[in-house]
């Protein structure tokens, strides 16, 4: 058994906002409190980036239409005791999609973690 670090990104909508920084300030926020509502503060929660398809910086991943914003989330949790990659990537969409329900959530990394290092 081992212990894993998952990275997910998940799809926030945010309803009447017209900048950018105001809509990553709401998402951020608003999965914050539904993630401490459930008890897990441990689930680190950032604005996720996206690639500049012309120069390929990251830019934040955020786009506003209609006063809408669709904003990706980062998130970012530590798995113990895991049989493997895929069990692990099980466990922390099950725990953090239960808390953030109607959130398209997905899987983009997992890590293997020294067992030393949370001692």
């Amino acid at each position: 058994m081992s212990n894993y670090l998952v990275a997910m990104e998940a799809a926030w909508l945010v309803r009447d906002v017209d900048k950018v920084d105001d809509a990553i300030g709401v998402a951020v926020s608003e999965a914050g409190k539904r993630l401490n509502q459930e008890n897990m503060e441990y689930v680190e929660v950032e604005v996720g980036a996206t690639g500049c398809p012309a120069c390929g910086e990251p830019f934040d991943s955020a786009f506003i239409a209609a006063d809408t914003a669709l904003v990706g989330l980062a998130l970012e949790m530590d798995v113990f005791n895991a049989d493997g990659e895929e069990h692990a990537s099980r466990i922390a969409k099950s725990e953090v999609g239960g808390a953030l329900r109607d959130v398209p959530l997905s899987v983009v990394e997992v890590f293997e973690t020294d067992a030393d290092e949370d001692e």
